[in-house]
């Protein structure tokens, strides 16, 4: 009789960094496991920009997100707000879009147009 064992899936990681100046590009999952860790990192970078700019957040390198991810782009929002600064983002994965329909926030996330072509 063969045995199954249950491989443990490797731990979540995401990375959240400036790419450029009034750019964040977050990378990896945005959920639960990873919220705590994206939101202080992109609150990091967001208290240490000193251009009054607006910051476009860059969310095409999410493989996987959940509503904590949501929680997490609406704290960014929160904190850019304070600062007086506007927040776009863009490549928003699926499930963000989903659970900001669903929680009738979408309109708040001031997404960036996808381009053209």
């Amino acid at each position: 009789m063969p045995i199954h064992s249950k491989a443990k899936a490797p731990p979540a990681t995401v990375d959240v960094v400036e790419a450029a100046p009034n750019r964040i590009m977050v990378k990896g999952a945005l959920t639960f496991d990873t919220a705590r860790r994206a939101r202080e990192a992109g609150l990091q970078i967001l208290r240490a920009s000193q251009s009054g700019d607006a910051i476009v957040v860059d969310c095409s390198g999410v493989g996987h997100a959940d509503s904590a991810g949501l929680a997490v782009l609406l704290d960014w929002l929160a904190g850019a707000t304070a600062q007086g600064r506007g927040i776009q983002f863009s490549n928003l994965p699926s499930g963000i879009q989903a659970a900001a329909k669903i929680s009738d926030v979408e309109s708040m996330l001031n997404l960036q147009p996808a381009p053209a072509g």
